[in-house]
């Protein structure tokens, strides 16, 4: 049986991709002010809005950043047996502490993203569970040292342009989202019960009124605000605004895994940013000390794309093109086949 994929019967029109980009600058923006920035009126900006999500075009969610509790980051590849990753990838992918799962190498590797809450989770699944697993024959694990873009810098460079700068002004700061910053905090922040609650709320659904994040999490609407606000303030959650790339015409997605000569690296690192092309960027220790995940139209301009723009980068040493054989989860949101779902007492807003 085939995978289900986006409707083709719904096109993203210009309105579409505006709606985009100003949920970009502001994932909690009302509709009424998308409206009157964008001359439209509030119904047509809900209407579409909703039709790109019951598509499976768009998510807007919460992301915890496990650095802002004291926890690092890891990118994991397994080479499993023959017939046995995609069975693996969507056993990882049900996990809350794996936020990307991707299957590679024509569905014989996994590539996926370790975001665990706590060393303990951490340890068991990297140091027990994945090497004791008999579908793995090789499991090769990176700390990820430096990010250079992702979070709500996905499709950040791809949409510039969509808005003039004064409709972005209307919106919110026009500049990039993803502020450069070490992965892990030195000075961890502690959470509460309440605020606890309030993210699993926003991990459902990162519109939900503030009533409703108020009643998850046992507080006065007054209180959720304010809490909301120190957490976004703290860096401890991003509000992502998460695209299926099909809708934006990137048919081609591949994982750089990129040998870069360490005195370069940052600037590598931090030109990639730059490039619409480029969702994730970061540096990790071992060998491939640069790993960047890339949408690209068709493979022919991934291949132009590698050769022309990042590999005659200063610095860039080696580079493995690995292209993604099927999406399984991205930024915690499951993938079914191009289609982003939701969980199913999500709701649209």
């Amino acid at each position: 049986m085939s995978s289900p994929e986006i409707d083709h019967s719904v096109i993203l029109e210009p309105h579409d991709v505006r709606i985009l980009r100003a949920l970009q600058i502001d994932p909690r923006v009302g509709f009424a002010t998308v409206a009157t920035v964008l001359g439209l009126s509030e119904l047509t900006v809900a209407r579409r809005y909703r039709r790109m999500r019951r598509a499976g075009v768009l998510r807007v969610i919460g992301v915890v950043d496990p650095g802002a509790l004291g926890q690092s980051r890891w990118m994991a590849r397994l080479r499993c047996r023959p017939g046995s990753a995609p069975a693996m990838a969507e056993a990882l992918a049900q996990r809350d502490d794996i936020s990307w799962v991707a299957l590679c190498a024509a569905g014989s590797e996994v590539t996926c993203a370790v975001r665990s809450r706590s060393p303990e989770q951490r340890d068991d699944l990297l140091g027990r569970r994945l090497p004791r697993a008999a579908a793995v024959l090789d499991l090769q694990a990176s700390v990820m040292l430096r990010q250079f873009v992702g979070g709500r810098g996905h499709y950040w460079a791809a949409l510039t342009g969509t808005l003039t700068p004064e409709q972005e002004a209307a919106l919110g700061t026009g500049d990039g989202p993803f502020p450069e910053r070490p992965v892990v905090r030195n000075e961890p922040v502690q959470l509460a019960d309440q605020d606890e609650k309030l993210l699993a709320a926003l991990a459902t659904d990162g519109r939900a009124s503030l009533v409703d994040l108020a009643a998850a999490a046992d507080l006065t609407p007054g209180r959720a605000s304010r809490r909301l606000h120190t957490l976004l303030s703290g860096g401890v959650v991003h509000i992502d605004v998460e695209i299926a790339p099909m809708a934006l015409g990137y048919r081609a997605r591949a994982n750089l895994w990129m040998r870069v000569h360490p005195g370069s690296i940052k600037a590598v690192g931090r030109a990639m940013a730059r490039m619409p092309e480029v969702g994730f960027a970061a540096a990790l220790s071992g060998p491939n000390n640069l790993h960047a995940v890339v949408h690209c139209r068709d493979l022919d301009e991934l291949f132009e794309f590698t050769s022309d723009r990042v590999g005659t980068l200063p610095g860039v040493e080696a580079m493995e093109v690995s292209p993604v054989f099927r999406q399984i989860k991205q930024a915690g949101t499951r993938v079914d086949g191009d289609r982003l779902t939701d969980p199913p007492s999500d709701r649209s807003r």
